[in-house]
């Protein structure tokens, strides 16, 4: 008797999996379909509070009855298991992107917001990912099917609306490659501007914070700004320079932030409108990859007003994140920028992800995406790393000092 070639030779099941998780479950689950002759096609599983969801989509022998014994699988581990037969077509390719939303805290408002902007874009969320509680509350959306303009537009919305961080990115090997972080100094790494220390221990901080204030918002070309900024230095006691190392600060979470990535495999650089004295002094301590910042001139021990050389300003800055990624051998599209200020727009632009940390409103209307958290090591979540990666992070440097 000729076989039907219309009649299908294997059937597709997707299976359902949920309850309580425990070891073995997924890998003494296939050693069964294994055995009944059954082909994975697409297979994916999520944990929350140690509960379990597995789904699988199978092909079985047309006519070959498993259920009796994945019934039986499940009966004996306390869990429940679904079936389905579906279509055998293959899911096709669509456009994958991941949302993450991030903010000292996310009410169930404020995500029913989010979800609903990916929905009304086109979008189906495939996965869910809470990444962190502390110090932010984060979460991780992966989307399919968006219209990405849409998806953006509104977010934007969402964002200000509800004052909430959100980022939208492309899914796939260029983000999850990503291995090269570039930072501006003063304001991102660090709390202060080091040009008005040094201008408030030269008598001249009023005046300082004035132009420094022009220059981060675009009012004033960064040059110019810079240059007049330190002819206030004029004469000053290069022991004014060590003064303003002492005072200072990190910003909060800084620490935290170049230990993890250092943990994670990151390079780490800094392009700095600052100076030199300060770069030097972060290197020491971080031991970051790369260091650019501006060069102070200095005459018997006092300095001049003047600088050395080419001005670290904003479209320095890009051409040296350029320099870096080619250094490195890194495509620019997998390196992470960020800062505060007008001067690094194009920085921001150059690289694959711009983000603008606590930034005037002239940086953070054009960048990829915000952080308005004090915390520099929020950022580590717009990168998808967890609370948990950190947290080994941290322990791993307790153990080793």
């Amino acid at each position: 008797m000729a076989l039907d070639a219309a009649a299908p030779l294997t059937d597709t099941i997707l299976i359902r999996v949920t309850g309580p998780d425990g070891p073995g479950i997924t890998t003494d689950l296939l050693a069964l379909l294994s055995g009944v002759g059954a082909d994975v096609q697409d297979m994916e599983q999520v944990v929350v509070r140690r509960q379990l969801t597995l789904g699988l989509a199978i092909t079985v022998p047309a006519g070959r009855d498993l259920i009796k014994e994945v019934l039986l699988f499940g009966y004996e581990r306390g869990l429940e298991m679904n079936f389905e037969f579906v279509d055998a077509t293959p899911t096709r390719h669509v456009q994958r992107l991941v949302v993450t939303a991030l903010a000292p805290e996310l009410s169930p408002q404020d995500l029913s917001i989010v979800t609903g902007a990916i929905a009304a874009s086109g979008g189906n969320i495939d996965r869910i990912h809470r990444l962190s509680r502390f110090p932010v509350w984060s979460y991780e959306f992966l989307v399919e099917g968006a219209n990405d303009a849409k998806l953006r537009t509104d977010l934007i919305e969402v964002a200000a609306e509800r004052r909430i961080d959100v980022a939208v990115q492309q899914h796939g090997l260029s983000r999850r490659s990503t291995r090269m972080i570039v930072m501006d100094v003063d304001s991102t790494l660090i709390r202060d501007e080091v040009i008005d220390l040094l201008a408030t221990e030269a008598g001249h901080g009023e005046r300082s914070a004035e132009l420094t204030a022009a220059a981060m918002a675009g009012e004033l070309d960064f040059e110019t700004s810079l240059r007049e900024r330190v002819r206030l230095l004029a004469g000053q006691p290069t022991s004014i320079i060590d003064a303003v190392l002492e005072d200072m600060v990190l910003t909060r979470g800084a620490r935290t932030f170049v230990r993890t990535l250092r943990r994670l495999g990151y390079r780490v650089g800094i392009i700095s409108g600052g100076f030199t004295h300060f770069t030097d002094h972060l290197v020491e301590r971080f031991k970051f990859d790369h260091a650019y910042a501006n060069e102070l001139e200095v005459r018997d021990g006092r300095l001049t007003g003047e600088l050395v050389g080419d001005i670290v300003d904003a479209q320095a800055k890009a051409r040296l994140l350029r320099q870096i990624a080619y250094i490195e051998g890194v495509p620019l599209e997998q390196i992470v920028a960020v800062g505060d200020g007008a001067n690094d727009l194009p920085m921001l632009a150059a690289a694959g992800l711009g983000i603008a940390f606590n930034a005037k409103p002239v940086l953070a209307d054009a960048a990829d995406t915000t952080v308005n958290v004090p915390y520099l090591d929020a950022i580590l979540f717009m990168l998808g790393v967890t609370r948990e990666e950190v947290e080994a992070a941290d322990a791993t440097a307790t153990r080793s000092s």
